[in-house]
This record gives structure tokens, C-alpha cells and sequence, in this order.
């Protein structure tokens, strides 16, 4: 039946970033579809806080804080996840940063590296850190969340635009070198969503001006339209797909020109 391929009973899942946003909608997606899922972020208060609502609805979760930018909590995260579950089928690298809105030229060093730091570098680490233990069991699924800032450039977010084009493509390079031990990897790209991160973008009045011309949908995303696409690339309804980017943006990439 095309719907049990959807089911993700017995998975265990870890989502990063998942107190709030994208990641806990995502989380909750994972959750609702019989997977346990790890809501981690960086304080314990937050991600046990949102592990909490979700046990109380009788979904399967726990909270476990982790620093992404930080290499001893990346190796907790793995071994917590493994003690407490003894598998990862599912790893959501959703944790993300912008640390630095303006000119290049300006652009302190330290903001950059905090940005390639979370937004690259921390995805990369942690899916080496699941790549043994998914090849042991035969399989899993990565998932990147990237953005739409990853298909062209844009004024004032240079590292941001940067680091999530790297993202892209580390994705399409992880598939093609892990498709052989059963791991997929894919990437999200979303648009304009209203995120705690998206605050200072969509505060700008010629940001908003542009969206609402171009935006085909004539709106901004919630974070839940992002969590359906994750439980699909999660799942085996999308068992033959791997290397791919799909974008969830209301048509905004097809702005047309006139």
C-alpha cells in the first residue's frame, strides 16, 4: 500500500535546530508519523520543553542539547541518541545561522566563519558521524535543510548565500558517494518562511515589496508547509530519490520578468 510508505514507525529520528521553526515543525512531522524522534538545539530547556509537548500528545520524543558548531557536542549527540536508541535512521540537518546582514566589503571574518561554521561545516560533520551507523544497519535518509538564497544572489546576506549553495551541493555529493550502503541524501530549499531567523529580512520594506509582487502564492510559508516534504524524504515513499533539491518557495524562484 502506497500509504505504509509513509510510515515511519521504529524510526528513530534526530532533528537539529528543532526547538522551534522549521525544526520543531519538522520534529512533529517526523513524530505524527510513528517515528521517535530527538528534538535537539542548543539548550536543554528549549528542546526538553518542546519533547515534552509532544510526549504529552503521545508522540515519541526526547530532547538532547547540542551545539552544532561545537565538535564535542556533535559526538554527545550521536553517542546519547545511540545508548538511548541503538540506531539513527533519520538525521534532519535543519540548525542554521545568519549572523551578519550587510555589504561584503564590511563583512566581519568571525561572522562568516560563524556562518560556514553552523550552516555547512556542522552538516557535513554530523552526517560523517551517522554515515558508519547508517552503512551498519543498511540504510537512512539525510536530509538538508538549505534555502532558496542557494540559487542566486542577493544583496546584504553574502555568507548566508554562500553557505547554503555549499549545502546544495554537499548533499549531491553525499548521495552519489553513500547511494551504494542504502543512505539517501536530500536537500530542502525553503522560501520566505516566518522564522525567528527571517525577522530581520522580512522587517525590510523593499524585501516585502518584492516578495509580495513575485511570490507566485501572494505569500509567506508556515513552518508546518515545510514538514510534510521531510516526512516524504524521510520515508519510503520517496525510496528511489536521492541527490535531488527540491524547492518550497510559492513559486518565487518563477518570478516573471515582466
Amino acid at each position: 500500500m502506497i500509504k505504509e510508505k509513509f510510515n515511519l514507525t521504529d524510526k528513530v529520528a534526530i532533528i537539529t535546530g528543532a526547538s522551534k521553526g522549521i525544526g520543531e515543525a519538522m520534529a512533529r512531522g517526523m513524530a505524527e508519523f510513528g517515528a521517535t524522534v530527538v528534538v535537539s538545539s542548543r539548550k536543554q530547556a528549549a528542546v526538553d520543553a518542546v519533547a515534552e509537548q509532544f510526549q504529552a500528545e503521545g508522540l515519541l520524543a526526547s530532547g538532547i542539547e547540542c551545539h552544532v558548531g561545537k565538535a564535542e557536542h556533535r559526538a554527545a549527540l550521536i553517542e546519547k541518541v545511540m545508548e538511548k536508541y541503538g540506531r539513527i535512521d533519520i538525521l534532519i540537518n535543519n540548525a542554521g545561522t545568519n549572523p551578519y546582514f550587510g555589504p561584503i566589503h564590511k563583512m566581519p571574518e568571525t561572522a562568516y566563519q560563524k556562518t560556514m561554521d553552523i550552516n555547512i561545516n556542522s552538516a557535513m560533520a554530523l552526517s560523517n558521524l551517522v554515515y558508519p551507523i547508517m552503512k551498519a544497519q543498511g540504510g537512512g535518509s539525510i536530509i538538508h535543510v538549505s534555502s532558496i538564497e542557494a540559487f542566486h544572489p542577493s544583496k546584504m546576506m553574502t555568507a548566508y548565500n554562500i553557505s547554503k549553495a555549499a549545502l546544495k551541493m554537499l548533499g549531491q555529493n553525499q548521495a552519489v558517494e553513500w547511494g551504494a550502503d542504502g543512505i539517501r541524501v536530500n536537500t530542502i530549499c525553503p522560501g520566505y518562511v516566518r522564522t525567528k531567523l527571517s525577522e530581520a529580512l522580512l522587517s525590510n520594506e523593499e524585501v516585502v515589496k518584492s516578495f509580495e509582487k513575485n511570490c507566485a502564492l501572494g505569500r509567506y510559508s508556515t513552518p508546518d508547509e515545510m514538514a510534510g516534504l521531510a516526512v516524504f524524504l524521510a520515508s519510503d515513499a520517496s525510496s528511489y530519490m536521492t541527490g535531488s533539491t527540491i524547492v518550497n518557495d510559492g513559486g518565487l524562484l518563477h518570478a516573471p520578468l515582466f
